[in-house]
C-alpha cells in the first residue's frame, strides 16, 4: 500500500507540474524516476524493491505490453508504404551499427565476454521518444522528422526482441541446451504473432454479426477487452506477449479504424499510467549501490552510448537523404532508451547468465542517464523549430494538431508515446 500511496502522490505532483514541464527542461518522466529513487532503500527507505521483486517484472511487463499495443494502432500501412525509406535506413543500417558499436565498447571498456557484450548492445538498441515528446508531438517540427523517430521507435522494440532472446540463450549457464532454447524462442515468437493477428480478426468478425455490437459509450472497451484477453492468453501459453501486442494493435487499426478512434483516448491514458508506474518502480532500483557497482569503464561506455554511438550510427544511416543538417542532428540525438530496454534488461538479470548482474548494472545506468539527458533537452531543442508554447492546451488537442499536420504533409505517422 505504501507503493500505491507513493505512486498516487507522484502522479498528483506530475499532473500539477505538467504545465511547467511543457515549457522547461523539467519532465514528468524524470519526476517519476527521481520519485522512485527518493523513496527507495538508498534514500528514504519507504519502499523495499530489488531487481528480482515480482512487482518489478509485472510492472515492466504490463507497461511494455500497453505501450506496444497502442504503438501498433499508430501503424498505417498505406502511409508506411508511401514514406518508408527514411525509417528503413534507420532500422536497417542505423540500428545494427548502434548494436555493434555498443557491443564493442562494452567488451573493451567493461570487460564482458563477446556474447554478453552483444546482448547489452541488443538490449540498448531500441529507442523510445516518450522522453522526447516536445519533438514528436509538435506540429511545428517537420513531419518527416517526427515520422522517422516515431516509426523507428515503434518497430525497433520488436526487431530487438528475438536477438535479445537468442543471445540470452547463447550466454546461458547451460549451453548444451542452446538448440532447444532457440526452438522454444521461435515457438514463442510464432505463437505471439499468431495470437496477435488472429484474436483481433476474430473479435472483428463477432462485431459484424447482426445481433452483436457495442453501444457507443462501451465501444472503447472492445479493444481493451481484446488486449486483456491477449495478455492472459500469451502468459498462459508462453507466447511472446510483446510481439502479440504490437501485431494486434496494427491489425485492429487495419480492419477496424473506428475501433482505434474510439479506444485512443482511453488507450493513451492507460499506457501513460503504465509507463509512469514502470518508471517509478525502475527509479526505486536506482540505488547508490547500483551506481557504485559500475566501473569507470562502464561510465565511459554509458557516455559513449548516448553522445557518440547512437548519434554517429543514425547520421551514417541518413547520408544521402533530404534531411537538412539541423534535422539530422536532432534525429541523431534523440535515441533515448526506454521501457523495452528496461524489460529486456530485467530478462537478462533474471536469466541467470554468468555476467548477467554486470550487464544489468550497465544497462540500468545507461537507461537512467538517457532518460535524464533526453527528457531534459527536448523542449530547448523543440524551440529551434519555433515550437509555440502549448502548455495550457489539453493533450488530446496537441495530438490532434500533430496528426492534422501529418495529414497535410503527404500522410505521415504522428504518435505520442
Amino acid at each position: 500500500m505504501v507503493l500505491v500511496a507513493v505512486f498516487g502522490a507522484a502522479l498528483l505532483v506530475a499532473v500539477l507540474l505538467s504545465g511547467l514541464a511543457a515549457r522547461t527542461v523539467l519532465s514528468t518522466s524524470f519526476l517519476f524516476l527521481v520519485g522512485g529513487a527518493l523513496v527507495s532503500d538508498g534514500f528514504l527507505g519507504l519502499i523495499h524493491i530489488t531487481p528480482d521483486s515480482e512487482i518489478v517484472a509485472v510492472t515492466a511487463d504490463l507497461a511494455l505490453f500497453a505501450v506496444l499495443f497502442t504503438d501498433g494502432m499508430h501503424v498505417s500501412f498505406p502511409k508506411l508504404r508511401a514514406n518508408w525509406k527514411n525509417p528503413a535506413r534507420a532500422l536497417g543500417l542505423g540500428m545494427p551499427l548502434a548494436f555493434v558499436g555498443m557491443a564493442l565498447v562494452t567488451h573493451y571498456l567493461v570487460g564482458l565476454d563477446w556474447t554478453t557484450s552483444f546482448l547489452v548492445g541488443a538490449v540498448l538498441a531500441p529507442t523510445d521518444p516518450v522522453f522526447a515528446s516536445a519533438i514528436v508531438s509538435r506540429k511545428e517540427v517537420p513531419a518527416k522528422l517526427r515520422q522517422l523517430l516515431n516509426v523507428e521507435s515503434g518497430i525497433n522494440d520488436g526487431l530487438a526482441l528475438p536477438v535479445v532472446l537468442i543471445l540470452i540463450a547463447a550466454a546461458g549457464p547451460s549451453s548444451g541446451h542452446a538448440e532447444a532454447s532457440f526452438g522454444k524462442i521461435g515457438l514463442e515468437l510464432g505463437l505471439g504473432l499468431a495470437f496477435g493477428v488472429l484474436l483481433p480478426l476474430l473479435v472483428n468478425g463477432l462485431v459484424r454479426f447482426r445481433l452483436l455490437g457495442a453501444e457507443p459509450k462501451l465501444q472503447p472497451l472492445l479493444p481493451l477487452a481484446t488486449g486483456i484477453i491477449l495478455y492472459a492468453l500469451c502468459h498462459l501459453t508462453h507466447a511472446n506477449p510483446y510481439l502479440a501486442a504490437f501485431s494486434a494493435g496494427a491489425v485492429i487499426v487495419a480492419v477496424s479504424p473506428e475501433a482505434k478512434t474510439a479506444f485512443e483516448p482511453l488507450g493513451e491514458a492507460l499506457a501513460e499510467l503504465a509507463k509512469f508506474a514502470a518508471l517509478l518502480v525502475f527509479g526505486a532500483l536506482l540505488t547508490p549501490q547500483l551506481f557504485g557497482d559500475l566501473s569507470f569503464g562502464g561510465y565511459v561506455a554509458v557516455v559513449l552510448a548516448i553522445v557518440l554511438i547512437r548519434p554517429a550510427s543514425l547520421l551514417l544511416s541518413l547520408v544521402g537523404t533530404r534531411f537538412d543538417r539541423r534535422e539530422r542532428l536532432v534525429a541523431a540525438w534523440f535515441g533515448p532508451k526506454g521501457f523495452a530496454s528496461v524489460v529486456y534488461g530485467l530478462l537478462v538479470l533474471q536469466a541467470g547468465i554468468p555476467q548477467g548482474e554486470q550487464a544489468y548494472t550497465l544497462i540500468a545506468v545507461c537507461i537512467a542517464f538517457s532518460i535524464i539527458a533526453h527528457s531534459s533537452t527536448d523542449v530547448p531543442i523543440a524551440r529551434l523549430f519555433h515550437v509555440d508554447d502549448l502548455a495550457g492546451i489539453p493533450e488530446s488537442q496537441q495530438r490532434s494538431s500533430a496528426e492534422q499536420a501529418d495529414n497535410n504533409d503527404n500522410g505521415t505517422v504522428a504518435r505520442q508515446r
